[in-house]
């Protein structure tokens, strides 16, 4: 059968450097750090005493009290995230056929807030179980699809990826290709995260894959530098409208970039660590140029996983050079989690907007946190310190997860 043509239409974003989308790809391109102390709780007894929060984030500016109390963080992000892209597509104000818009989000944690606090409670009390209502339903990952499809009144498919970092990214694949297959005309699609809590960070801290550069947060967050240390630990939200091509066309939107395929593979090969020959990395993008239908010599640009981790940053760039082969010394490639951390199930999210906007824009952003090279690094070419303007044709956004998933996604520059 013909597969059916996919566009993006709408983009919503809450990061450690802005909470918009503009903000967002602001911040971005001036590379901005949005890694500082913990302000949430005291983490002065915690290897690590930093993090990406977002900043200046009030729920009540988006939800009544009520109606706050009754989601999680990571909820509430993906609800802000989906009505910013709503109105960005122009959604809200154009009659769709609810039956035909689905909602399908990641999340590779959930609401951790939430279970860490009745958890709390319960062992602070007298063992008489005392549990909210809403414990369960703000709690399971799944509950952000629900409550943005329950808000907009969209009926089509409706279900939440969880394979820790590339959750977003596998919701992103799965939209495409329900709307290649013809099983909806629209999705909204993308992740949230809200970990930065005492669980959540002693759980990395215990796992030692988090910076303990608390001298200094700023530039913590050092992917492809000699003394890169572990990734920083970030939180937020990235939507995007996955939309038909003549859908969209048939109602005057916007159209930032098409997605033109996605790849998925497993490493198979440890429970947090890469394949320290990248071979899942080359294989995951491998099988997107061959789904996306297009040639290695193709692609201008790729937001790497690249969380600043010893062991990650140098798996991936083999990857990239046993694909690309010479070639790859001509693509821009870049860590966007050298300004916004890593925002875990939410990075495919975050990191796909990124990189649509690189290819709507003809810029890509920088690699900050750069000052020693890595002689186990293979040189490419990383965008370090400073955006750069070139023509991006086609763009690659690589995530990576634990338990060795691996996702990729494609996105070209739109031509009618």
């Amino acid at each position: 059968m013909k597969l059916r043509r996919v566009v993006v239409t709408g983009l919503g974003a809450l990061t450690p450097i802005g909470n918009t989308v503009p903000e967002y790809w602001n911040g971005l391109l001036n590379g901005v750090s949005g890694a500082a102390p913990i302000t949430r709780f005291d983490a002065s007894k915690f290897k690590t005493h930093f993090a990406c929060e977002v900043k200046g984030y009030d729920p009540l500016n988006h939800f009544d009290r009520k109606e706050a109390r009754k989601y999680d963080l990571f909820a509430q992000y993906a609800m802000v995230v989906a009505e910013e892209a709503v109105k960005d597509a122009g959604l809200d104000t154009f009659k769709l056929d609810p039956d035909r818009v689905g909602v399908i989000w990641g999340s590779g944690i959930g609401g951790l807030e939430t279970f860490l606090k009745e958890i709390s409670d319960f062992a602070k009390g007298d063992g008489t179980p005392r549990f909210s209502p809403f414990f369960i339903p703000k709690m399971i990952a799944d509950i952000a699809a629900g409550h943005i499809s329950i808000k907009y009144g969209f009926r089509g498919p409706n279900f939440t990826t969880t394979s820790a970092c590339a959750s977003a990214a596998n919701a992103l694949i799965d939209s495409l290709n329900y709307i290649r297959l013809g099983k909806a005309d629209i999705f909204i699609s993308g992740g949230s995260e809200a970990a930065v809590n005492e669980a959540g960070l002693g759980g990395f801290n215990a796992l030692t894959a988090l910076s303990v550069r608390n001298d200094d947060p700023k530039t913590a967050s050092r992917p492809f530098d000699k003394d890169r240390d572990g990734f920083v630990l970030g939180e937020g939200a990235g939507a995007l409208v996955f939309e038909e091509l003549e859908h969209a066309k048939k109602r005057g939107a916007k159209i930032y970039a098409e997605v033109i395929g996605g790849g998925l593979s497993a490493d198979a090969y440890h429970m947090t660590a890469p394949d320290p020959d990248g071979r899942g990395a080359k294989m995951v993008m491998k099988n997107t140029l061959e789904d996306a239908n297009i040639k290695p010599e193709d692609v201008d640009h790729i937001n790497t996983h690249g969380t600043s981790t010893p062991l990650g940053d140098i798996a991936e760039p083999k990857a990239i050079i046993a694909l690309f082969g010479d070639y790859a010394m001509n693509i821009s490639i870049n860590s966007t989690k050298s300004m916004t951390g890593h925002l875990l199930g939410a990075a495919g999210a975050a990191e796909a907007i990124a990189a649509i906007l690189a290819v709507k824009n003809d810029i890509v952003p920088p690699t900050i946190n750069h000052f020693t090279d890595d002689p186990e690094i293979p040189v490419l070419d990383y965008t370090f310190h400073n955006a750069r303007k070139r023509t991006v044709n086609v763009a690659l956004s690589n995530t990576f997860g634990f338990g060795g998933h691996n996702a990729c996604i494609a996105f070209r520059k739109f031509t009618q």
